[in-house]
């Protein structure tokens, strides 16, 4: 895979910024900071951080139960990220999925989380800086 290269812009007359990468230049995503500084129309860099944990991490998460033959036929994630004041940082990630699915057990999610803290990169690029507590919700 090659380097991955991204262009982000200023759009506003204070912080707001909007992001390309090259390989999805039509595809923004907006970020910005609260009153005063900017103006609240986009998404704080700790904000973005925490989806891009929630996202690279479900995607291990449900591709580790499909290698297990396991379906996923519903998966949400809820996160929260607990801020550090100084300086300004996540301190630590709560990090909940809810899953149904046939034939998925508790034991499965546990062999995934933990197989995903292994070789999720967004969570190998934080680990030693934010905890992350992991749980779970398994329904049919």
């Amino acid at each position: 895979m090659d380097n991955l290269s991204v262009n982000l812009k200023r759009v506003g007359q204070k912080v707001h910024f909007e992001a390309v990468s090259d390989d999805h230049p039509d595809l923004s995503v907006p970020f910005d900071y609260v009153p005063p500084l900017g103006e609240n129309n986009g998404f704080a860099g700790l904000e973005a951080l925490l989806m891009t944990f929630c996202g690279c991490v479900s995607t291990a998460i449900v591709a580790l139960l499909m290698r297990l033959g396991k379906s996923a036929k519903d998966y949400s994630v809820h996160a929260e990220g607990i801020r550090r004041e100084q300086p300004i940082s996540l301190s630590k990630i709560l990090f909940h999925v809810t899953v149904a699915g046939n034939g998925i057990s508790a034991a499965d999610m546990d062999t995934v989380l933990h197989q995903a803290e292994l070789i999720s990169p967004v969570w190998l690029a934080i680990k030693g800086n934010v905890e992350v507590e992991t749980s779970y919700t398994i329904s049919d």
